[in-house]
């Protein structure tokens, strides 16, 4: 019996022997197959990052954001007459895209229209709405004109890190227009202009370098731009037979290039805090000028002469700002003064008409005389005239989720800046010579991609010319002084606007 039994065991151990054997064997086959799975994994996952990367880096992303806007429009002059729009629609597409070939370099671009509802474009001459300056190119895609998609922004970027500098470097038509604190109220990405002195577009260049190590936020831009170009037209020959195509203009209507360089410069900003200053220069800026003036029927009635304007290049203008703002208040006090923003800026303008020489005939001169304006000047006066504005404005949640702002502006007798493509229907808010008042409601509906906006603004003016440039149509003059020369300019202005915008 115990022979039986160890023979059994011992037979029963075989067996387990060799079945464990066999799972061994089983056990390796599979770890081999697992491990061949693993290197085919590994080999798909980078195929597919590759693709995936070059997928990135072979298409142009784009981004849409289109507004639909109605604005109702007053303007009462010196002498109580009014005019008006109670409807004015319009339009608005902003088509961006994006491309990045590596992590250092950057294209991007943005393609646009603003039409008011039934507009088109200008044929013999007989627009089906008013044109003017509606295509000066500082405001072409600001101003309303038709269906045309029309290049808005287009540039590449360049970011390398220099001697442990982050650093960058752009060239083409850079976005210039909603620049800081003016982009609150437009519900915009802040662009690296301040809005108080500069808002158009235009073709140029810049160079930034971050400097955190001296201080938090710290940067310093470097930025050029040329603004209009002199040069004679495509098959231009003179008259003795010689082709001069794109040579400069040297004829007595011609305007000189327009240039215009400057810096902004941040010396702090936390996330929380931020300080923005900047100084421009820009270069023969032009200007509308009376060259001739037909004095008929009685010379003590004006309403019968005929004024003759010319667009001629001016002299150089100076500007700079600071501009602080607490993006906000405290420190977790509550939710309230967390998300709401308070700024304050204060902005300077200095014209230099030392270079201007105007040509105008003697009836001209008279009739500027009898208002005040010298006869080589910018905005009326030869002398170096200096121009000021305060901007002071908030921010505040509300209860529905959405942002209310209020906010103030200020400028003196020669306040001159170059806001020209602010969106503002009755012209530019920051450039009143005068005060201007705003209050906004912006409402997210759907997210972030669909939302709406009413806004008020009112400009009361105490002198002419807020809204020219910088030759006679630029002369500030005291409302009841102009009224006194037999003009009748606007004295206030109002604007009321409820948009819905889609943004994805």
């Amino acid at each position: 019996m115990k022979k039986i039994i160890a023979l059994s065991s011992l037979a029963f151990l075989s067996t387990l022997a060799f079945a464990d054997a066999d799972m061994q064997k089983q056990i390796d086959d599979l770890k081999a197959q697992l491990e061949k799975l693993e290197k085919s994994q590994d080999s798909q996952d980078k195929q597919i990052s590759k693709v995936n990367a070059q997928s990135a880096k072979d298409n142009i992303k784009f981004d849409v954001d289109f507004r639909t806007s109605y604005d109702k429009l007053a303007y009462e002059t010196a002498s109580g007459k009014t005019y008006s729009n109670d409807a004015l629609y319009s339009n608005r597409l902003w088509l961006g895209m994006g491309y990045a070939p590596t992590d250092e370099m950057i294209f991007k671009g943005q393609l646009a229209f603003n039409k008011a509802f039934g507009a088109s474009s200008i044929e013999d001459n007989v627009p089906q709405r008013g044109y003017g300056f509606d295509a000066f190119d500082w405001v072409i895609n600001e101003n309303l004109t038709d269906d045309t998609l029309k290049v808005r922004e287009a540039y590449w970027l360049w970011m390398p890190t220099v001697s442990g500098l982050q650093t960058t470097l752009s060239v083409g038509r850079r976005p210039a227009t909603n620049g800081s604190l003016i982009n609150l109220r437009d519900d915009d990405k802040e662009q690296s202009p301040l809005g108080h002195v500069i808002n158009m577009e235009f073709d140029g260049a810049s160079a930034s370098v971050k400097l955190d190590q001296i201080a938090q936020g710290m940067s310093f831009k470097l930025c050029l731009g040329r603004g209009l170009t002199n040069a004679n037209s495509r098959f231009t020959n003179t008259p003795d037979g010689a082709s001069i195509d794109y040579s400069v203009d040297n004829s007595n209507t011609a305007l000189e290039n327009v240039d215009m360089a400057g810096f902004i410069f941040v010396p702090y900003n936390d996330g929380q805090y931020s300080v923005k200053t900047t100084w421009y220069r820009g270069f023969n800026v032009p200007g509308m000028y009376l060259s001739d003036y037909d004095f008929a029927g009685t010379p003590m009635d004006p309403t019968d002469d005929t004024a003759t304007y010319n667009m001629q290049s001016a002299g150089t203008m100076d500007g700079a700002a600071i501009s602080l703002m607490s993006n906000g208040i405290g420190e977790e006090i509550n939710d309230f003064l967390d998300e709401t923003i308070v700024f304050a800026s204060f902005a300077m303008s200095k014209s230099d008409a030392s270079s201007v020489s105007i040509d105008r005939t003697a009836n001209a001169l008279a009739a500027i005389g009898q208002m005040g304006i010298d006869a080589n000047s910018m905005m009326g006066s030869s002398n170096s005239e200096v121009g000021t504005s305060i901007w002071i404005g908030t921010q505040m949640p509300n209860l529905t989720g959405g942002k209310f702002g209020l906010e103030y502006n200020k400028g003196s007798k020669y306040w001159r800046p170059f806001t020209y493509g602010e969106d503002t229907m009755i012209g530019s808010k920051i450039a009143v010579r005068g005060q201007a008042y705003e209050a906004y409601w912006t409402q997210p509906i759907i997210d972030d991609a669909f939302s709406m906006q009413i806004r008020y603004t009112y400009l009361d003016y105490d002198y002419t010319g807020s809204n020219g440039f910088f030759g006679d149509g630029g002369t500030p003059i005291a409302i009841e002084d102009a009224v006194a020369l037999g003009m009748d300019p606007v004295e206030k202005a109002s604007d009321l606007r409820v948009y819905f915008r889609y943004r994805y």
